[in-house]
């Protein structure tokens, strides 16, 4: 959507703090809606509700080009967050029961590969149709591609729950999650240290995911088509290339130490820290966009290892659960109100920059709570199977 922002603000009549809000609204029902999933995909197959989630995403997707007006939108774009939480809640559990341990951060890895490659190609469309003036088409067209590849799950087998560690039991068989069992993770220091660092950097990443092109326009007199091309290409470029290097990376420092996925996640945060407060606050727009990428390429270094480390502090029968209790906090605290922070922030200020500058902030406390998950990757499971 942030491709197309300023043409749809100006048709739509929408203020900075309106299209923050309609931004929010796929995250509230991205985050609502997840620890549903969670519970279903930790005791039904998953194949047919992951059908039916991207089934949703992609209808809802196309039909946020038919809206005309605030209210519309917003209910659209709730049910584009509800096809997508469907989905991304229990595809890493999916994956998780095909590929064992040291198998596993591969595959989750290039699955991931799917978000910056995806959004790239969102940004790129996005930035065409803009130039045409012409944003609805955008959506429609980004969307219902979709539609015909959820039929593509048809074709795949469903894995038992646990299958790739050893323990290969029906759905039927394996221990059920109980309530009791998904509100204890939140006990786990270990969970908490890793939810809570995502949070931050879920939080930075989606405001300006949604401001990054505007930002570029406002601020460098960038042109909005140019703005929107270049952000997804530096977005899939930087990417592509550090969700694969860091997996990679990060499964080599596994081998050395329990903590290996940890330092990748806390030193990358780290870097970007910086590197990100540097490219808002200068007056060059090559600089900015050089640090822009930068940033970018530091924030998608950890993207597979994050999983990962998750499932190894969770037992098998709650991964589902655990990422959607993990997607649920994420949300909340995280990107569902960034983008109408920065919003607020911009309006309240006169200047968008200003709204911008949280967010090196927020990555900061994230490379805190990592630096900190690297201190406790030793201690037991305290929820047992």
């Amino acid at each position: 959507m942030s491709a197309v922002l300023e043409p749809m603000q100006k048709e739509l009549r929408l203020d900075d703090e309106s299209a923050g809000s309609v931004a929010s609204a796929f995250m509230l029902g991205y985050f609502l809606s997840a620890p549903i999933f969670g519970y279903l995909g930790d005791r039904f197959p998953r194949k047919y509700l992951m059908l039916g989630g991207v089934m949703v995403w992609s209808l809802a997707t196309a039909g946020s080009g038919f809206v005309h007006g605030f209210v519309h939108l917003f209910v659209v774009r709730i049910f584009v967050g509800v096809g997508e939480a469907c989905f991304v809640t229990m595809g890493p559990s999916w994956i998780s029961d095909l590929f064992a341990a040291t198998r596993r951060n591969t595959a989750l890895t290039l699955f991931y590969v799917a978000i910056p490659v995806g959004s790239a190609i969102g940004f790129t469309l996005g930035g065409w149709f803009a130039q045409q003036g012409d944003w609805r088409h955008a959506f429609i067209f980004a969307g219902l591609p979709g539609v015909v590849l959820a039929l593509s799950l048809l074709f795949l087998r469903e894995p038992n729950r646990g299958e790739a560690d050893g323990i290969d039991r029906e759905v039927s068989q394996h221990p059920k999650a109980a309530w009791a069992d998904v509100f204890g993770l939140l006990l786990n220091r270990r969970y908490n240290l890793l939810v809570w660092g995502y949070t931050a950097q879920t939080f930075a990443m989606g405001a300006f995911a949604i401001w990054g092109p505007t930002f570029l326009n406002r601020i460098h007199q960038l042109p909005l088509g140019y703005s929107s091309t270049i952000f997804g290409e530096m977005l899939a470029g930087t990417g592509l290339v550090a969700t694969l290097l860091g997996g990679y990376l990060a499964t080599q420092l596994r081998k050395r130490t329990p903590a290996g996925y940890v330092w990748m996640m806390a030193s990358s945060m780290a870097l970007a820290t910086p590197v990100c407060f540097i490219a808002l606050i200068t007056g060059s727009s090559t600089l900015s966009l050089v640090g822009l990428g930068i940033s970018m390429f530091f924030l998608f270094l950890p993207v597979g290892p994050i999983c990962t480390e998750m499932f190894e502090i969770v037992p098998v029968h709650l991964r589902a659960s655990a990422m959607a209790l993990c997607m649920f906090i994420t949300h909340l605290f995280g990107d569902w109100r960034s983008p109408a922070i920065v919003g607020n922030v911009s309006d309240f200020t006169g200047s968008l920059q200003k709204g911008v500058l949280i967010l090196p902030a927020v990555l900061l406390v994230g490379a805190v709570l990592w630096g900190l998950l690297i201190l406790f990757t030793r201690e037991p499971l305290k929820v047992e199977v």
